[in-house]
């Protein structure tokens, strides 16, 4: 039996609310967003993640007054990669970003190959929708003009173009200067990278300064505590920390972090600002070893849950819920479709492998990962290395030049863990599950056929920028 329809008076009452709602949600101020992005910085490296070895009381204090989550992964365990799925919302290997110009992990100085132009970053999805866009720090995706940040969507750069540890002392007779750039221009070159971490927290500050009045996009890619043995930090938080250089430089991105949180709460922003904090990978294995990836086996550069498993915190005042853990996947490529959904612009012409989370960052804790449907891949340059879905993470057999580094069986061979049980996958359990290592091997063909793997390109695949010859930054 159908209902009675309501009378004219409550039905006209009822469109005046829905319009009037319409209406605030459509004159509500967009947020802000501000993505911190750290270099080569473990899970187990933040008090709020476990570690009894730093002092990181400020990104602590947004876990309490946020979220956290507990499978978020960053697309590769390497630095380019990782950025380039950051940017577009995409695998690495779709956009052609997997490896560098001289097929090595990373783009390096004066590599030929940068992120094709024609791609859709994040910041030029905020710009159609009014923000003012700028990112400080390290860039990492090409030294070439036509590559830089500010032809790919930023409005202002302050930062390095590639890691701090890419020398000329390495490579004397082909590698310039490390250069510091303001925009497109190189302000200095060598510049003291003990004020990296101080000197781009001041210009993150003065950019929220300057922008206060309309939405912004702040995307923080700190360069520490980054690759090298020694990581860099500031007279004043030397020798200050537990843990030698590296505790140093934990300590100082954390006091990185209270500054700018403390301005964007002096300028009023506090409450409208979704603020991201993570890593572009697991911490990597110096000697001697000072970061870690606990809970997690394996550290940076494999496909390790300690690689690419990120300490990842979300804060946004009244928005997302204070004091949650939340363990369902997702991922960076998930930032821009959600960003854009946020600010109302549209999403990029290209097919994205991202997807919209505001369930799972505005809904309630039922709301499951868009990615258990269709898998979370696991990518060690072009190779496909394993898949998850839900709680399953299943290995794959591997070509032998691409045997992840922290797996115990050589030559790999098929194994199944129950990573919500097992999370430091101490206990294959193949043999128990047949009817999952099915489902999650049907998961990773259909990868197989959009993005491909080795000697296989995939339908989706899109080419990276190129250079023939390419030039140094000069100041």
């Amino acid at each position: 039996m159908n209902p009675r329809p309501a009378p004219p008076i409550i039905r006209v009452s009822l469109l005046a609310l829905m319009c009037i709602a319409a209406t605030a949600f459509a004159t509500e101020p967009k947020p802000n967003f501000v993505v911190f992005f750290v270099d080569n910085f473990g899970n187990g490296d933040l008090g709020c993640f476990g570690s009894t070895l730093h002092r990181t009381p400020h990104v602590d204090r947004l876990a309490a007054e946020g979220t956290k989550f507990t499978s978020f992964y960053v697309a590769s365990g390497v630095c380019t990669p990782s950025r380039a799925a950051l940017m577009t919302g995409c695998y690495p290997l779709r956009v052609n970003m997997h490896e560098s110009g001289t097929k090595t992990a990373v783009l390096r100085a004066l590599d030929k190959k940068g992120l094709n132009p024609s791609e859709t970053t994040i910041a030029e999805t905020l710009k159609q929708a009014g923000y003012a866009t700028g990112i400080f720090g390290k860039w990492h995706l090409g030294d070439q003009p036509e590559f830089l940040p500010t032809r790919q969507g930023f409005d202002e750069f302050f930062g390095i173009p590639y890691s701090d540890d890419m020398t000329k002392d390495k490579f004397p007779n082909t590698w310039p200067e490390l250069p510091l750039m303001r925009g497109e221009k190189v302000i200095e070159a060598p510049p003291d990278r003990d004020y990296l971490v101080q000197r781009t927290t001041e210009e993150v500050i003065a950019f929220m300064e300057r922008h206060k009045a309309r939405p912004f996009f702040a995307y923080i890619p700190h360069t520490m505590p980054g690759s090298t043995a020694h990581p860099f930090s500031s007279p004043a938080f030397r020798g200050k920390s537990k843990n030698g250089d590296y505790g140093d430089s934990v300590e100082e991105l954390d006091w990185s972090t209270g500054e700018i949180m403390g301005a964007l709460k002096r300028l009023g922003l506090d409450e409208r600002t979704l603020v991201v904090w993570t890593s572009d990978n697991g911490a990597v294995n110096r000697e001697p070893t000072q970061g870690s990836c606990a809970p997690y086996r394996g550290m940076a550069y494999d496909t390790s849950e300690g690689a690419m498993r990120m300490p990842c915190v979300m804060r946004w005042p009244g928005r997302i819920a204070a004091g949650r853990t939340n363990d369902e996947v997702c991922s960076t490529m998930d930032l821009l479709p959600t960003f854009a959904a946020l600010a109302g612009a549209p999403l990029p012409t290209n097919p994205i492998d991202g997807h919209d989370i505001r369930s799972l960052l505005l809904g309630d804790a039922s709301a499951k990962s868009p990615w258990d449907a269709r898998g979370f891949a696991y990518y060690r340059m072009e190779q496909l290395q394993a898949v998850r879905s839900g709680g399953w993470k299943l290995y794959l057999p591997l070509e032998t030049k691409y045997v992840a580094l922290n797996r115990r069986t050589e030559p790999a061979k098929l194994e199944l863990y129950d990573l919500r049980e097992d999370v430091h996958e101490d206990r294959e359990v193949a043999s128990e599950h047949p009817e999952i290592v099915e489902q999650l091997t049907a998961l990773a063909e259909k990868v197989r056929a959009e993005i491909g793997d080795v000697d296989r390109p995939g339908s989706g695949q899109r080419p990276a920028g190129w250079v023939e010859n390419p030039k140094p930054l000069l100041p």
